[in-house]
């Protein structure tokens, strides 16, 4: 399994061991989070082993300096976002710690920029790892969808976890065993994956946890109101659209696919339960007099509202104030039109969203639109944000009475691109 001296994964951390740490007893000499150490020196001594890594070299990263309740450190967040691979390790205490939470997510936004980029396989760079065996039902969604064969590494460390298999010494053997699997899985994953090195976040208290509510994650609508192929205007460029609206990609040919699943997969990482539609489909239910039964967020195709059915669907938006329905205007900055027909695409939008400039009636993304794949996770983060604040303020008060407050849980701003 060695690979190559001019490997480039030589030049960054193979993995991030990402664990909860453990209050320390006073009557223990080393420290409960001393075991996590040894097993994090044993995964880099193999790994070493395995790979072209000269003798020195660290093959991965372990948080040891950062106490509960201390600041997220520039290391740490340097290396997230250059680690080739995100190990997890599963515990109770994880995944109910922000932290890990953050950590995760911070993670997770270099896989799904990977498959919105180049549109392969779903294999994924986090690679979980047992501390401490937890049920299921115990597990936030991110967490479920892995699918990991946990019996891959041995039986015993199935049922008793990297903690049982160091404190109980007749299984010292299956100890080394599903260290050095797990070894192996990390540079097997490193070399499926190969994910680009990704964001650096400076502020830790502006970042969403990925785990949220573990065992009742909220519900989420992300939906589309765009052209398809079979519609467009003359002199539209047909390489941003698809046979339906659900499959409009306007960051073309920079995402390989559609910015709904996209939107829904960034969503997702903020641990909500994502239901994906057409807003035209779905107008009746999402515009519906009564109480909202969601958040939601519609992305929307300006040369959409050329059309009489839209118009009047925008319509419905402003007069009966849905701030809980987010809307933001994707454009990307390669997409060039005339500029006559762009200030009036500009102008229409802003006419029929007129309402949206107002205190209280929800979010909406810049006049200018949102012009680069990047620029447009950072925009999600801030529309996902108001829709739930809205959403958890008039959910239970309809009609809405104005600006709402953010729930205690919600995330604050995240920070600028």
């Amino acid at each position: 399994m060695r690979v190559d001296a001019e490997d480039p994964r030589n030049r960054r951390p193979y993995f991030f061991l990402s664990y909860a740490h453990t209050p320390r007893n006073d009557s223990e000499v080393a420290g409960p989070n001393a075991w996590v150490k040894k097993l994090y020196d044993g995964l880099c001594a193999h790994i070493l082993e395995m790979t072209s890594l000269p003798v020195g070299a660290r093959a991965g990263f372990l948080d040891q300096g950062m106490a509960l309740g201390t600041r997220w450190t520039d290391e740490l967040s340097e290396n997230l976002a250059r680690c080739q691979v995100f190990v997890p390790l599963y515990s109770p205490r994880y995944f109910i710690s922000e932290q890990c939470g953050r950590e995760w997510w911070a993670f997770s936004q270099r896989e799904i920029y990977r498959h919105t980029r180049r549109g392969d396989s779903r294999e994924s760079a986090i690679v979980p790892a047992l501390w401490v065996p937890v049920e299921v039902a115990q597990l936030p969604q991110v967490a479920k969808d892995l699918q990991f064969q946990h019996a891959d590494f041995g039986e015993d460390y199935a049922a008793e976890g990297f903690y049982g298999l160091t404190k109980l010494s007749y299984l010292k053997d299956q100890y080394e065993l599903a260290v050095y699997r797990l070894a192996q899985r990390i540079v097997r994953a490193s070399r499926a994956v190969d994910l680009e090195e990704g964001q650096i976040y400076r502020d830790y208290e502006s970042l969403p946890s990925a785990f949220g509510d573990t065992a009742h994650p909220p519900g989420f609508d992300v939906t589309v109101l765009a052209r398809c192929r079979a519609d467009l205007p003359d002199g539209r460029v047909p390489d941003y659209y698809g046979e339906t609206p659900t499959e409009w990609n306007p960051y073309f040919p920079v995402s390989t696919r559609s910015l709904v699943e996209h939107a829904a997969d960034l969503v997702r990482a903020m641990n909500f339960r994502v239901t994906v539609s057409d807003f035209e489909n779905e107008a009746d239910r999402l515009l519906s007099s009564g109480p909202p039964t969601a958040p939601a967020l519609l992305l929307l195709d300006r040369w959409a509202l050329d059309s009489p059915r839209v118009k009047e669907l925008m319509a419905q938006l402003a007069e009966r104030r849905r701030p809980w329905i987010s809307v933001m205007i994707p454009q990307h900055r390669d997409d060039t039109i005339p500029p006559e027909r762009d200030r009036q695409l500009q102008e229409l939008t802003d006419r029929l969203l007129a309402t949206r400039q107002a205190a209280g009636s929800g979010h909406r993304s810049p006049g200018g639109g949102i012009r680069t794949l990047e620029g447009f996770a950072v925009e999600l983060q801030k529309a996902v944000r108001q829709a739930v604040s809205y959403f958890e303020a008039h959910a239970m008060t309809y009609p809405p009475k104005g600006p709402a407050a953010d729930p205690p849980w919600l995330p604050r701003q995240v920070y600028p691109v």
